[in-house]
């Protein structure tokens, strides 16, 4: 396992941004869907 706070990260901030945008674009997505599925 690789330490969350690695002092010389190759990839990791990118990785963490992956995930933040992954997680960003579902919450969009269930927003977009709750919105248009409300009556």
């Amino acid at each position: 396992m690789q330490p969350v706070l690695d002092p010389n990260p190759k990839d990791g901030q990118r990785k963490m941004l992956f995930v933040l945008g992954t997680f960003f674009a579902i919450f969009v997505i269930i927003a977009v869907v709750a919105t248009l599925a409300a009556p």
